[in-house]
């Protein structure tokens, strides 16, 4: 197994316990909540540069929390590479 696939094993768990009072479709304002409190303007770009899958309703945006989850992990197990490499040179 390597490395990145553990960083997910381990982050799983604690970013589902960390969002579970959100719903499992979510609206802008509380994506930009569940990330840190990013700006609207912000969580619009990461929609419209499609790195968070979403849908429409009309001109509605709705995320579902486990593409959320699923967001954060990539930058966390990208991180972790980065460190890694960073380590071994």
């Amino acid at each position: 197994m390597d490395s990145s696939s553990l960083n997910n094993l381990h982050t799983l768990p604690l970013l589902e316990l960390m969002f579970q009072e959100y719903p499992d479709i979510v609206d802008i304002k509380q994506l930009c909540d569940m990330l840190g409190g990013i700006s609207t303007k912000t969580a619009y770009k990461l929609l419209k540069a499609n790195h968070i899958q979403h849908f429409k309703i009309g001109r509605a945006y709705k995320i579902s929390k486990i593409h959320i989850i699923s967001y954060l992990q990539n930058l966390i197990c990208q991180e972790a590479k980065c460190h890694f490499h960073t380590l071994t040179h």
